[in-house]
Formats: structure tokens, sequence, C-alpha cells
């Protein structure tokens, strides 16, 4: 394990933790005034958040947010950016692929938990979870290793055939096996045209920042 992958991996790990807000926090959670809560790298001077949290880190708070009572969190979309793209280029994967899945996953919401019980930024299926080690599914670090680690395994699979690796994270491999293609399902023709539009997006955007 590189230094930088060591070094992120321990400040996401440490637990967020109550103190009293400083020029050191490097993450603020508020709630707005719909009850949503939004994470932010920086203090946010309004009188229409409040401060509900302050701390150096991010790990730890999933389980306040997957409680009974959790509320719909919001990040922007390039709040994770550093980890997609260290995450993305330690499994040689296209971290515009990366982005693009987990915009359409979960919107960018470490949180979010599908009926199906999909859960987290790249929304793992419990299975998949436990197969790449996972142990707190909401932890950004852990949910986004083991989706590139997976999304790298369906890319060997399909020999890099974008389009297949993508029904089949949808809809799963035995499915893209049985019809020998992208499934004849509405919303995974769907997934993969906008997780493709966004891909396109992301790779434009990089781009124009070099």
């Amino acid at each position: 394990m590189n230094k930088a992958r060591k070094a992120l991996l321990t400040g996401f790990f440490m637990g967020l933790v109550w103190v009293v807000p400083s020029a050191h926090a490097a993450i603020y959670v508020y709630q707005l005034p719909d009850g949503s809560r939004i994470i932010s790298d920086h203090a946010l001077k309004s009188s229409d958040y409040k401060l509900i949290r302050a701390s150096k880190t991010i790990g730890g708070v999933g389980a306040l947010a997957a409680s009974s009572s959790r509320q719909v969190f919001r990040s922007r979309p390039s709040y994770y950016d550093r980890l997609i793209i260290r995450t993305a280029n330690e499994y040689a994967l296209d971290p515009a692929l990366v982005k693009a899945v987990m915009h359409v996953e979960s919107a960018f919401n470490p949180y979010a938990t599908s009926k199906k019980g999909a859960s987290g930024l790249m929304q793992l299926m419990p299975k998949t979870a436990a197969k790449y080690g996972v142990t707190d599914i909401y932890d950004p670090v852990q949910n986004v290793s083991a989706g590139v680690q997976y999304l790298k395994y369906l890319m060997g699979r399909y020999n890099n055939k974008h389009k297949l690796v993508l029904a089949a994270y949808n809809a799963g491999p035995s499915a893209v096996t049985r019809y020998k293609g992208i499934p004849p399902y509405r919303e995974t023709r769907r997934y993969v045209k906008r997780v493709m539009k966004f891909k396109r997006r992301y790779a434009m955007l990089a781009r124009s920042d070099v």
C-alpha cells in the first residue's frame, strides 16, 4: 500500500467526533431548513444552515445516517474527486467511469440505501461488499474501494466493453450471460445510457482542468 493511500485510509477511519468548530476542521455537517443535511469541506456562513458536527474526518457518520431517524445527506459532485481518482488509479480504471457510476448509483450520497439493500456511494449489495472485505458499507473509502474492485473484475470479464460492464453492475453478470448482452430491462438500458453520458461529461471536464 503506498503512503498516499495509507494516509487517506487513516484519515477516513479515525471517526467523526463532537468538537467545537475551528479553522482546523475539514468536515462540516449542516442541517437545512427542509430537514435534509449537507456535508461540506468548509464552514457555511448562513443562518439557514444549522451546524450538526464539525470534524477532521468523515468516518463514523454512517451510523448516524443509517439510524431509524436518518436524514437525506447531500454533497457536491466534486466532493469525492480525490478519493475517486486515487482509488481508480490504484486499480487502473478511468476515474470518469467511476464517478459516473457513483453519480447514477447514489447521486454522491454516501448513505443512500435502496429497497433491495444496495448501500453507499457505489450502491454495493451486502454480498459484494463482504467479498471485498467491507466492514462498514457506509464508509466512503471502503465502499468506493470495493466498488472499483468490482468494476475492475467486470472489465476483465467483459474485455473492457463498458456497456456490458455497466449492464452487469446494474443487473448482475448472470443476466448479461443469459441474454448474451445488455438485458432487455428498461431500467438497465436506461442505466447504461445515463452512466455513459456522465462518463463523457466527467472525462471532458477532466481534460478542461488540465
